[in-house]
């Protein structure tokens, strides 16, 4: 995560997954201090996580757990303000406990991000990219507060500006020739190549294959200037232009 991750690597890693889902990698059974993370996360990005669906990750625990626990792992997630929907991967364990809490397996939840690092070792493997990119989506007209823009499949170009409260996404990269003051989501089907490129960045929130940064979070001195993103690793790098 590009967050401060001192207080979570013992606990959890949030991250927007799939276009509206978030994912939790859960590293403890502690559902106390699971709330208490959560809760930080959702206050350092409430337009993002506050009341999102959420898939429970388990496989970095060190052993699935019992029915009663992970009832307490997903009321945790409850109080903290996000509504769990389901587990991800397909162990038979999983597909068991799953049954247990009458809650769906994501199985494919985080084949995004495989899929998209498979698509890059293959082109790269070969030297010829495999299949013709779908053409960017281009759009001129302003993006304002409430309004969402999503570019499937592709990236998107923009040439207006992106307002406060707004949210433009593509499974792509994004490209805006303007101010951005709402909410980037490039790589939204989990592409860790995806970039985001910003002429006047102003943004609430930019988030690339899940892994996302608040203005907060931003150093002061790239604000209103033109910037790019892009995942180095896990980190979400912002560098002027």
């Amino acid at each position: 995560m590009a967050v401060d991750e001192t207080a979570v690597q013992t606990a959890v890693e949030l991250k927007f997954g799939q276009v509206g889902v978030a994912s939790a990698m859960l590293r403890t059974l502690d559902a106390e201090l699971l709330c208490s993370e959560l809760q930080r996360r959702i206050a350092a990005a409430p337009a993002l996580f506050s009341r999102a669906p959420l898939v429970l990750d388990l496989s970095r625990l060190p052993q699935l757990p019992a029915e009663d626990q992970a009832k307490a792992l997903l009321d945790a997630a409850r109080r903290a303000g996000m509504l769990p929907v389901g587990l991800s991967y397909g162990t038979a364990e999983n597909e068991q406990l799953a049954g247990q809490l009458d809650l769906p397996l994501f199985a494919r939840f985080r084949q995004g991000t495989e899929k998209a690092e498979a698509r890059k070792t293959d082109a790269t493997d070969s030297g010829v990219a495999r299949g013709a990119p779908a053409p960017g989506m281009h759009s001129g007209k302003a993006v304002r507060s409430g309004q969402q823009v999503y570019a499937r499949g592709r990236d998107l170009v923009l040439t207006a500006a992106v307002g406060n409260g707004a949210e433009v996404i593509a499974d792509g990269s994004i490209h805006i020739y303007g101010r951005l003051s709402g909410r980037a989501i490039a790589g939204a089907q989990g592409d860790v190549s995806a970039r985001i490129y910003c002429r006047d960045f102003q943004a609430e929130l930019i988030s690339i294959a899940g892994h996302y940064r608040v203005l907060e979070d931003v150093p002061a001195d790239l604000r209103g200037l033109p910037v790019q993103a892009w995942l180095d690793g896990e980190r979400l790098v912002i560098e002027r232009l």
